[in-house]
């Protein structure tokens, strides 16, 4: 089942987030890339200011999605405001 998992940035997290960028990267890279549809960053409304993270995961349930947001660097490093994880279905393309 695919899930919509959305992190939203504490203000100001933009030292937390790139402090543990690379382990944050290592982390999917090494355990949860083939579960990953889409991933990347979300912007503020001047479309340069990181502000979160939106990923769209392949995985089994809530509890695998869970799973992977306790061992995520960047949650570990407090860099999230808030978290949610959305059941989510593809409709286009």
């Amino acid at each position: 089942m695919l899930f919509a998992i959305l992190c939203k940035d504490k203000k100001d997290g933009l030292p937390i987030r790139l402090a543990n960028r690379e382990a944050h990267l290592t982390y999917i890279r090494e355990t949860w890339v083939s579960k990953i549809a889409s991933a990347g960053p979300l912007f503020g409304p001047d479309g340069q200011s990181m502000a979160g993270s939106l990923l769209i995961m392949e995985l089994e349930d809530r509890a695998e999605a869970e799973r992977y947001l306790a061992g995520d660097p960047y949650g570990k490093a407090g860099l999230f405001e808030s978290v949610e994880v959305w059941p989510y279905k593809k409709v286009f393309p």
